[in-house]
């Protein structure tokens, strides 16, 4: 039995609790009140502010201005797709995914330009080696995924679905065309030089476009082995590359220089820059007369060839240049990434 004393003690204590307990409530419900108050304010502030300052109203987007700035002409170098090559980053599919990329990069970067110039016709340049092939060299037919045929008729599609993109953002859309070593017919002198697939595979898209009646596209009839592209007073060389040796396997910077000098000098028709592929390299010559040499890229990657016997690894571009065809020069260079 519990003592008297602790009976009355335990009492105490819970009388204390209860009144401290009365004391909490009593107090939260004022903090409850005070917080009602301060959110009721700050809710009627904010009406209140909303009638002075009025509703807030999205900001319209700027409307883009065509440019005042003398025209200029966009030039793209396409080559060196050799679709049909397969490699474990690279195959057919990857090739035509590839050139939307190109050709959608090339539109945003004219609508950029286009700010500050009118730019309503492009030049397209078709460089060569659009397709692998399939018996330019022993094992060729082990590293491709597409028979010659299907290589042609896809890079064909590929062609036609670039250019019929490009008329929907430029009026004006010319091509021009060279071969490349790769779409030769058979192994080097089985087959006269103008048997070429690339060639097929240029007539192919032209007869399309013909028999479309398209009156904005215009085909350029090709030289020979090079095509001079005019691009009003800016006249361009443009070749596969495949003239020019390569020695140990390397990009032969001094070889490209002295063909370049040469056929400036004299050999071909006058021009101010040369374009090339065939390399799979990017680089940018600077030539004697003060014209330069561009070597645009190939849509390839994952090539074991070039890893053990070029000791590189080239990713995948493309070149695009905007022209000023009254001062005939190049006045902007991009380098099309498409890794």
């Amino acid at each position: 039995m519990r003592p008297l004393r602790d009976e009355i003690n335990a009492e105490q204590r819970i009388s204390e609790l209860e009144k401290t307990c009365r004391d909490l409530q009593r107090k939260l419900a004022q903090a409850k009140t005070r917080t009602n108050d301060l959110v009721e304010a700050v809710e009627r502030g904010a009406k209140e502010a909303a009638l002075i300052t009025g509703q807030a109203r999205p900001l319209k987007p700027e409307k883009r201005k065509r440019g005042k700035g003398s025209p200029e002409i966009g030039l793209l170098h396409l080559t060196d797709w050799q679709l049909g090559k397969e490699t474990d980053t690279y195959s057919s599919d990857i090739a035509v995914e590839r050139v939307r990329r190109c050709v959608q990069k090339v539109i945003r970067l004219t609508e950029i330009q286009r700010a500050a110039h009118p730019v309503d016709e492009i030049v397209v340049m078709l460089g060569g080696d659009m397709i692998e092939g399939s018996s330019i060299f022993p094992g060729q037919a082990f590293e491709i995924d597409a028979t010659t045929f299907d290589q042609v008729m896809t890079a064909a599609n590929a062609i036609e679905e670039a250019l019929l993109t490009l008329l929907e953002h430029f009026q004006i859309v010319r091509v021009h065309s060279v071969n490349g070593n790769h779409g030769r017919i058979g192994r080097k002198g089985d087959a006269p030089r103008g048997d070429n697939w690339d060639r097929i595979l240029y007539r192919i898209v032209r007869d399309r476009f013909e028999t479309l009646g398209e009156p904005r596209l215009v085909w350029a009839d090709p030289i020979a082995w090079y095509d001079i592209v005019e691009v009003g007073a800016y006249r361009a060389l443009l070749v596969h590359g495949d003239q020019i040796k390569s020695f140990g396997g390397n990009t032969p910077a001094f070889g490209v220089l002295r063909r370049a000098t040469a056929w400036s000098s004299g050999v071909t028709e006058p021009f101010d820059d040369e374009y090339l592929g065939h390399f799979h390299h990017v680089m940018q010559l600077q030539l004697p007369n003060g014209g330069r040499v561009f070597m645009t890229g190939s849509l390839e990657s994952g090539s074991e060839y070039a890893r053990e016997f070029v000791a590189a690894r080239g990713r995948p571009s493309q070149r695009f240049h905007l022209i000023d065809p009254e001062a005939g020069r190049v006045t902007a260079e991009y380098v099309l990434w498409l890794d």
